[in-house]
């Protein structure tokens, strides 16, 4: 149906993974021949990649958690100009807005929630089962947080689908090898390298990271370096990266710790370590963690949120006890001394995150004409 129009709605001056998986979904149906707009903030970043993109825009205003009904009505008015004929929302603080502007339009728009962060406490109550009852659609990329769902609300669960996260894995497809990865990286090359990726920020484990790795004996600290790859986060009001840094100059750490400025290349830092270290205290799906796999780089990870089910509890890597040193630091002795899995297995697995195959379960549960 030519008639179809996506529209992605994100009210958001940050650019972290919400807003970056706003604009690359966007892209993808684009690709995939579907007409897209981006509704967002006047000279937010969202808007400036998406026009850069050439893919089209609406600019909207910031509204209130609840019963918006100004900026509902001017919403619809959005929606009536660009023809949008599904509505793609992933703050859950938008829900309240896109539930009221479908009722103003009489129920004709196909609203569409997908999923980025877990539930905390239960919504059973009837004002979240009245507006959640507006959502044609509840994605969620894993099945925990769909079995969340199910638990902890009372939305029909003939509407709640796991869609995968999507990644291009294209990029993975012609990573150097690890010796020529660690050249272009200046890492040494006979360290068994722990890498980390993500902004210096206290709550993504590299604190907990260099606490395990003071627990190792002598002996498996001399084969064992560590890499961080990211930026400090910007501002950074807790001083967490001076700090670390100052950290990382003690003599247990020096020459031990090699930190990297965050590289667009990604796929080159997974190839040059030997293994990736998912510290956070629970992410709700690691984006990282399937990143370092299509890179066929094991994982070690906390026994929290996602992960335990992107590493088949176990299968697939080495779960650690959520924010203990003395766990993680078991669990790099395991790595080092007798873990041993074959890449192609990791490579194997994440092809189900491919955009190809995730987009046409997309169009399917958002009932559009696949366009290619």
């Amino acid at each position: 149906m030519a008639s179809q129009v996506i529209g992605y709605f994100c009210v958001s001056n940050s650019w972290g993974g919400l807003e970056m998986n706003q604009l690359r979904n966007a892209a993808w149906m684009k690709e995939r021949g579907h007409r897209v707009v981006i509704l967002g903030l006047k000279g937010s970043r969202i808007v400036q990649e998406a026009e850069n993109a050439g893919i089209a825009v609406a600019h909207v205003r910031q509204h209130k958690k609840y019963y918006d009904f100004k900026r509902a009505i001017q919403l619809k008015r959005h929606i009536k100009n660009k023809a949008i004929t599904h509505l793609i929302l992933r703050d859950p603080k938008d829900i309240s807005l896109g539930v009221t502007t479908k009722r103003l339009l009489g129920g004709t728009l196909f609203l569409a929630y997908f999923m980025e962060m877990q539930l905390g406490v239960k919504k059973t109550d009837f004002i979240h089962t009245w507006r959640f009852k507006g959502l044609d659609l509840w994605s969620c990329p894993l099945d925990f947080l769909a079995e969340q769902v199910k638990a902890m609300t009372t939305f029909p669960h003939e509407r709640i689908q796991v869609i995968p996260s999507a990644m291009d894995l294209s990029k993975f497809d012609a990573t150097p090898n690890q010796t020529e990865a660690r050249k272009q990286l200046k890492l040494p090359q006979e360290k068994v390298i722990l890498g980390l990726v993500g902004r210096f920020d206290p709550f993504k484990g590299h604190q907990l990271l260099l606490d395990a790795y003071t627990l190792l004996s002598d002996q498996l600290q001399n084969k064992v370096a560590l890499a961080f790859l990211g930026e400090p986060t910007v501002p950074d009001v807790d001083n967490f990266y001076d700090e670390l840094m100052s950290r990382i100059q003690e003599d247990t750490f020096q020459s031990k710790v090699h930190i990297l400025p965050f590289r667009q290349d990604v796929e080159t830092f997974y190839a040059a370590i030997n293994c990736f270290v998912m510290a956070s205290k629970a992410e709700t799906f690691g984006m990282v963690t399937i990143e370092s796999m299509a890179a066929g780089t094991p994982v070690l990870g906390s026994n929290a949120g996602g992960t335990p089910e992107l590493l088949g509890n176990g299968d697939r890597g080495i779960l650690f006890e959520s924010m203990n040193k003395a766990s993680l630091a078991r669990a790099i002795e395991q790595f080092v001394n007798a873990y041993d899995l074959d890449s192609s297995q990791l490579k194997s697995y994440v092809r189900k995150y491919s955009h190809h195959e995730v987009f046409q379960k997309v169009e399917q549960h958002l009932r559009l004409t696949s366009r290619k």
